[in-house]
């Protein structure tokens, strides 16, 4: 007869190569022999996991707990767990909690890393992968995570130093290209050079060079050769397209039907306020299309002694697609969006405020910078009477083509979506406007880096909150941030940005054309 000892070896082993048959069986003998043993409970919480049964490993892993309080393996994986449920400051109370016992375990220190890091803590997550990354040394997944904390809390030259080493062994990994391109602005050719040599080596198809394009259009920009850099800006947007499988009718359909659900006649619908509801943390939500300053906004604002930055995050989303219930797992379509207007406003509330506490301190007033929250408008006014409303304007051409160069945004992939994106964009702006009359702080880009302190003024008025220094000097401000303006917004406030389509006219005619095509001034 096996010992339990190596039953729990062979069982965790069959862990490792994904082999849960056996691992099935293994715990069954384990049982038979110990049926309170911990490590058999916490063996089942694997099982249950990796298998699809989530309510079934909470279960396990919290019994181990109840049984064992030592195991850290337990609480992580719990954590873990929490995580997807949306039971946010209980996953992060168990890591505050076990973190300490996790001197010996690159493994769960990389997965409580990486639970921080989604929650937003960069600075908390580069401790734990700090010491994974000593007690594991050249560990590939551990040195990524590094880096790309490091490149979010601003610590810039520590994340360009990985992914060179990354890099030295991974010459033709094209996300670290990529994530290298975003560090610094080049002054030479010498990385452009090596993107180009491990496109003649690879020779792959375009559908498999995607990052590479963008961040060869990315460092050729940065060296002002704006021919070469739309080339390949060109490139990786056709391949995004053909490999995408997206339909930009799909955006459009799911905003035409946010208007029409969030109606002024639901607007107007009386909620019963909870008590207190006054009392509450004011969050300020920043919104506007991406790369329209809106991570600059927040590291202004959150700069100020009474406002703290929750950063991004897609817990406004996430509430809203909670209350449609048993189509929760749809993602946002316009019938989760139909089922959540008729649920419990109150509800949905709870549900974001439940989400983000654990990112407050005690600062009365909170930021939370995800411009996609401008799809959202309707049920933040209703859900939070006291909310401050910033929406942030740009120059439509400088807007297109800033979403157009990133490899994030699948309706900014060529100029026809891009087009019909910013239109559709455009006609829920102009309903907000006109159904929130009052509650939206506008600002435009150009106006607050032409004229920083009497914009900055201007915005924490409507505020309601005195002007402070610190306002002026936001590039000091330590708070993380995981956007793509994450290296830019370490700098003082610049203009380089404004009108910088102009230096691509020549290849942008058919993008302005669809604009003005659709009514929309491009001159400003």
């Amino acid at each position: 007869m096996y010992k339990p000892s190596q039953l729990s070896r062979a069982a965790r082993y069959a862990v490792h190569k994904k082999n849960w048959k056996a691992l099935r069986v293994y715990i069954g003998e384990l049982y038979k022999i110990s049926p309170g043993d911990p490590e058999a409970i916490f063996l089942s919480g694997m099982y249950s996991k990796n298998t699809g049964n989530l309510q079934g490993a909470i279960s396990d892993f919290r019994n181990t707990l109840r049984l064992d309080s030592r195991r850290y393996d337990a609480a992580i994986e719990l954590a873990n767990l929490l995580l997807k449920l949306s039971l946010n400051s209980e996953a992060i109370n168990l890591i505050n909690n076990y973190k300490s016992n996790l001197t010996n375990s690159p493994l769960y220190l990389d997965m409580a890393g990486a639970i921080y890091s989604n929650l937003g803590l960069h600075q908390e997550a580069v401790e734990l992968f700090e010491k994974a990354n000593q007690l594991q040394p050249n560990t590939e997944t551990i040195e990524a995570n590094l880096a790309s904390c490091y490149t979010y809390t601003g610590d810039i030259d520590r994340a360009y130093k990985i992914y060179t080493k990354l890099l030295d062994q991974l010459p033709f990994h094209q996300r670290y290209h990529y994530k290298i391109s975003l560090l610094k602005k080049v002054k030479d050719s010498k990385h452009i050079n090596l993107m180009k040599s491990c496109l003649a080596q690879e020779k792959l198809p375009d559908s498999k060079n995607i990052f590479i394009f963008y961040a060869l259009g990315k460092e050729l920009e940065d060296l002002q050769e704006w021919d070469e850099s739309f080339h390949y800006y060109n490139l990786a947007g056709n391949a995004a397209t053909s490999a995408s499988n997206y339909s930009v009718s799909k955006d459009i359909d799911l905003i035409d039907s946010i208007i029409e659900i969030c109606s002024p006649q639901w607007l107007k619908e009386k909620t019963t306020l909870n008590k207190g509801e006054v009392n509450l943390k004011i969050p300020i939500f920043i919104v506007g299309l991406p790369r329209t300053g809106t991570t600059l906004i927040d590291k202004i604002v959150s700069s100020h002694s009474k406002v703290s930055s929750a950063d991004e995050t897609f817990f406004m989303q996430r509430a809203i697609q909670q209350s449609s219930k048993n189509l929760s797992t749809t993602g946002l379509t316009s019938r989760v969006m139909a089922e959540a207007a008729k649920a419990d406003i109150q509800e949905i509330a709870k549900a974001y405020l439940h989400s983000i506490e654990y990112k407050l301190d005690k600062s009365p007033l909170f930021t939370d910078k995800l411009p996609e929250n401008h799809l959202y408008l309707g049920f933040i006014a209703k859900a939070f009477p006291h909310a401050k409303i910033i929406n942030l304007h740009r120059n439509p051409m400088d807007s297109c083509f800033a979403l157009y160069k990133q490899s994030y945004f699948r309706y900014a992939y060529n100029f026809s979506d891009l087009a019909e994106y910013y239109l559709a964009y455009n006609k829920l702006n102009q309903y907000w406007h006109k159904v929130l009359r009052g509650r939206i702080i506008d600002v435009r880009y150009e106006s607050l880096v032409a004229d920083q302190i009497n914009q900055t003024k201007r915005i924490l008025e409507k505020l309601g909150l005195r002007f402070e220094e610190n306002c002026l000097h936001f590039h000091k401000n330590p708070s993380a941030t995981a956007s793509a303006s994450a290296s830019q917004v370490r700098q003082k406030i610049y203009s380089d940005s404004v009108n910088k389509w102009k230096k691509f006219s020549a290849h942008l005619g058919p993008l302005k054309e669809l604009l003005e095509k659709g009514g929309i001034d491009t001159s400003h």
